[in-house]
């Protein structure tokens, strides 16, 4: 994908946000072919790849170059996660979907939200292998692809599309699906890709019980939120960007009184 220009860009930042995003996606792709790249270790629940690392580098230093008076906070950069969050700072996830890309998978992505005050203001996340760039600003709106998304359809609990990284439902969205009835399922890939499938209507609920992280959801959960959807913590709660990054879980939907609904079939 060939970075910009991106149409009418509401936030001074948003447009060379999303141009870093894709040159590193870009990088990501290219870098596939390596086995180094490809291959890592399990750190915990997680799989940490050689691509992490050379991502993390790459999108740091784009965004640097934008504004090298704004930190960057880092999955793959323990000491800033132990610093004091800054009152202004990029919060990025250099990937997605870590296991996705090292098994040939195309269910990764590469993002970026600019948090402020604690919360997202301006977010950008990149597919590399469908090419799909989804923006977004607060208050104004989010866009796939430079164009604009419309609001979301209200989808009550059961009608839609359930969404998770299972050939089908296991876990959690088995249960989700057994008792509210969803008959479509869609398999994915990152957390991040899930929750912009349901921004722009191709899903309608995603549910995770396991360890999420801030920058695994700030990205993707404003570009949901711009089009009238929800993100919450598995109990219902609002994500803060304040304190600890982990959390347990999330549910993001299309509709927001189903998300609550589900919270609170789940705290039951």
């Amino acid at each position: 994908m060939t970075p910009g220009p991106y149409p009418s860009p509401s936030h001074p930042l948003s447009e060379a946000m999303a141009e870093a995003v894709v040159a590193v996606g870009d990088r990501l792709r290219t870098w596939r072919s390596d086995p180094a790249a490809r291959g890592g270790v399990w750190d915990g629940d997680q799989f940490k790849a050689g691509a992490d690392a050379l991502a993390h580098r790459a999108l740091s230093e784009r965004l640097a170059a934008i504004d090298g008076r704004i930190p960057v906070v880092s999955e793959e950069d323990p000491a800033s996660l132990r610093r004091e969050r800054p009152p202004r700072y990029w919060l990025i996830d250099p990937v997605d979907g870590t296991a996705s890309y090292a098994h040939g998978f195309p269910g990764y992505v590469t993002q970026a939200a600019l948090v402020i005050g604690g919360r997202p203001e301006v977010a950008a996340v990149f597919a590399p292998e469908s090419e799909t760039l989804y923006t977004a600003v607060r208050g104004q709106g989010a866009r796939r692809d430079g164009r604009s998304l419309p609001p979301l359809e209200a989808a009550p609990p059961g009608r839609g599309v359930l969404t998770d990284n299972t050939p089908e439902p296991r876990g959690i969205a088995r249960r989700v699906r057994e008792h509210f009835g969803y008959g479509g399922y869609l398999e994915s890939g990152s957390i991040s890709l899930k929750l912009c499938l349901i921004a722009d209507g191709s899903a309608h609920l995603f549910v995770k019980d396991v360890p999420v992280r801030d920058w695994d959801v700030a990205a993707p959960a404003l570009v949901l939120e711009e089009v009238g959807g929800l993100v919450t913590r598995l109990d219902g709660s609002p994500f803060g960007y304040r304190g600890p990054y982990e959390h347990t879980g999330l549910v993001g939907g299309a509709d927001p009184s189903t998300c609550r609904a589900v919270a609170r079939w789940l705290a039951s």
